[in-house]
């Protein structure tokens, strides 16, 4: 089938990778591409949609991160079988949504790791009787369990990194943690739960953190800061990687 002309150019959209995807699945969804059509080239696809070839690679790269497009490598992208993809599972709207939290975690991983780590040296008593208080309640909502203790579970680990970030008394720290932790509850509280149902509860995970508790009260400098990164790269890749997330 000829693909010439099949997409019109975007004019000032507000995500070019997702307004492309949206774009892309629409013609699949209205039967104009079908399983095992081919895409247009990146360089054609460019013209069509008036976007740079970086933006159509972005946007081909969440189709096929869906299961929706098949990338043949020297070939060319083809649209996948129904049976292989995950069936538009994920709005370009979520792809967004899900882009904006594991940025925030990503930029809390260094944060965090660094906070941790001078929180192990500064931190008094007081605080980590708080901290581990903070690291109780946490314990009881994962063991409690997503059904009934999610919003508890959720806000317990905030609290406890917050607490920890106070600790290190460092107000950059607390400052560009702050941000972050705002941008998560104002903004995407609603997926930032949904994520934490799925995947943030259970023995390992909780051992994770037990794991950021256990340096802090040694005033292990290196392993709390070891131990915070691992937690935080963990929870961004598992996020980053998964296939149903809304």
């Amino acid at each position: 089938m000829s693909t010439t002309g099949l997409f019109d150019r975007i004019d000032r959209p507000r995500r070019l990778p997702d307004e492309v995807a949206s774009s892309i699945l629409a013609s699949i969804e209205s039967r104009q591409l079908n399983p095992g059509d081919k895409l247009p080239s990146e360089n054609e696809l460019s013209k069509q949609f008036g976007v740079a070839r970086t933006v159509i690679r972005e946007a081909i790269s969440l189709l096929k991160f869906d299961g929706v497009v098949d990338s043949r490598r020297g070939v060319g992208a083809f649209i996948a079988q129904s049976e292989n993809r995950s069936a538009f599972r994920i709005s370009p709207a979520c792809f967004e949504i899900r882009k904006q939290i594991v940025q925030l975690l990503q930029l809390r991983t260094g944060v965090q790791a660094g906070a941790s780590a001078l929180a192990a040296e500064m931190r008094t008593n007081k605080q980590m009787a708080k901290i581990e208080s903070a690291y109780e309640r946490l314990a009881l909502a994962d063991q409690t369990g997503p059904s009934e203790a999610l919003e508890e579970r959720v806000d317990s680990e905030l609290l406890f990194y917050r607490l920890i970030t106070q600790a290190s008394s460092n107000r950059y720290y607390e400052d560009v943690v702050g941000m972050i932790e705002s941008n998560l509850q104002t903004n995407l509280r609603s997926a930032f739960l949904k994520n934490a149902a799925t995947s943030e509860f259970g023995p390992d995970i909780l051992a994770e953190h037990h794991a950021v508790l256990t340096a802090l009260q040694a005033k292990d400098v290196e392993g709390a800061r070891v131990a915070t990164r691992l937690r935080f790269e963990h929870s961004a890749r598992s996020l980053a990687s998964r296939k149903d997330f809304a």
